[in-house]
């Protein structure tokens, strides 16, 4: 199939996401939205900060350091808080794998997935490479552009395909076109762009990891790179199929409101390092504790009611961060304990350090699950679980959870997004670089502070 016949399939509803995708800029955006993609990217840099410290991210930079290296004819791009120089679709894989390695990220309910965290992380190799990272403007709005676009493949792959697949297999597609507008390709290779990452997306079916908790995450890392491939291979002139999740007469009413309704301001912010399945039952234990504490050596018993895809991260005893991150049992109870402690639910407790406690692995063998068909038909726009402990006096405490805080219907503020930021940088080694990255982040340029990007994102650890 030749290019025009590619180019003829561009129908209007596929011109008008071209065109938002290259015509967009931060003046037609509402200050509003601008404001929350600021504290979106900040959000997202701090969970990068505490994934760097895993194993998945170190097996992941090494990788792409050894095999993905940028070519004689290429300017070399840093990987995100890691330094060496490789691709830049090497540089949105590992990124996207970094961020993923702690499941802190914002997502998006819709979708069952998540954006920022494999458009970020490409929005900043792209960037790089074309020597536009200082551009805030061109940051913001490819950041703003992506959102939109992505929310909405998510939508469209779902509505569209039987299976479940991984944010990977959406982001894909969106990082294609972003990464399409940052290189400046025209409309039609743009359009190729975004086929070319279809057809090669990783359609990787989510519910396998949740079985099985691996480092393979949500796949947004592997998305990530297809996305900046496929525009790399557009540039070149390779040529791809119809994008269908952007063309599909069927998809209409999800690409309408392109441009009008933002839906960037609808992401939900993780206050803990947990699958978001998880989170309405801890919701619920901190609901419980604040409306009367109790002592965990007194539970005989924890019975969690909630719908059948949280019910699938059952895990109870973990023994690895994976699957701490993609279990329902254990964060219930290390919630418990944190509580007990005095502490909020972190990175900590899905830790070596943390599995490794005998009264956490107690408690996860208290707990008892029941799938609850009111609570399935409700998803995935409400994730709903009621949670209820027994204790050894023989009395029973429940608490139903409708919202997780951070939800859009029951918001965290700037300040507590600030605060979870604080939190997961500062046991890292980038802990110098927090007040910089939220002046970076956070302060307009035109306010005449500079940040050098490439020192707080790229420098190594160790320096």
């Amino acid at each position: 199939m030749d290019a025009h016949r590619i180019s003829s399939s561009m129908n209007a509803q596929s011109a008008a996401v071209i065109a938002f995708l290259h015509d967009l800029s931060l003046s037609d955006v509402p200050d509003a939205v601008v404001v929350h993609a600021r504290y979106l990217m900040l959000d997202l840099l701090g969970v990068a900060t505490a994934g760097r410290q895993t194993k998945n991210a170190d097996i992941i930079c090494d990788y792409a350091a050894g095999f993905m290296g940028a070519g004689a004819d290429k300017p070399a791009v840093p990987i995100l808080f890691d330094g060496r120089g490789v691709s830049t679709a090497g540089a949105a894989l590992a990124g996207g794998m970094i961020i993923d390695a702690i499941d802190a990220h914002d997502g998006y309910k819709p979708t069952k997935g998540h954006v920022g965290c494999a458009l970020l992380p490409s929005i900043f190799a792209a960037l790089e490479a074309v020597g536009q990272l200082g551009d805030e403007d061109a940051l913001l709005t490819a950041l703003i552009a992506g959102y939109e676009v992505g929310c909405r493949c998510g939508i469209a792959l779902h509505r569209t395909t039987p299976d479940y697949h991984t944010s990977g297999a959406w982001m894909a597609v969106a990082v294609a076109g972003v990464v399409a507008r940052i290189y400046g390709l025209n409309p039609d290779a743009s359009w190729h762009a975004m086929g070319i990452a279809e057809y090669h997306g990783p359609r990787s079916q989510m519910m396998r990891v949740i079985d099985h908790a691996s480092m393979l995450k949500d796949g947004s890392g592997w998305g990530a790179m297809a996305g900046v491939s496929a525009a790399e291979l557009a540039a070149a002139g390779f040529t791809g199929a119809p994008a269908l999740i952007i063309s599909d007469a069927a998809c209409s009413d999800i690409w309408a409101g392109l441009g009008t309704d933002w839906l960037l301001p609808e992401q939900y912010i993780k206050l803990w390092p947990v699958c978001r399945w998880a989170q309405p039952a801890m919701q619920a234990v901190c609901s419980l504790w604040q409306e009367a504490e109790f002592d965990p050596s007194d539970i005989i018993a924890i019975e969690i009611e909630t719908f059948h895809e949280s019910l699938r991260l059952a895990s109870p005893h973990p023994t690895s961060s994976d699957e701490a991150q993609y279990s329902l049992c254990w964060p219930v109870a290390a919630m418990v304990m944190a509580l007990a402690e005095g502490r909020d639910f972190a990175a900590y407790d899905v830790s070596d350090a943390a599995l490794a406690r005998a009264d956490i692995h107690q408690l996860t063998a208290r707990i008892k699950l029941a799938e609850n068909d009111d609570f399935n038909k409700v998803f995935p726009q409400l994730r709903q679980s009621r949670l209820h402990i027994d204790f050894a006096d023989g009395s029973r405490r429940t608490a139903f959870s409708a919202h997780t805080r951070g939800d859009p219907e029951t918001p965290v503020s700037y300040a507590e997004m600030t605060a979870k930021f604080d939190r997961l940088i500062g046991p890292t080694p980038f802990a110098s670089r927090a007040e910089l990255l939220k002046q970076a982040c956070l302060t307009p340029a035109s306010e005449g502070l500079e940040s050098n990007w490439q020192q707080l994102l790229f420098s190594s650890q160790s320096s």
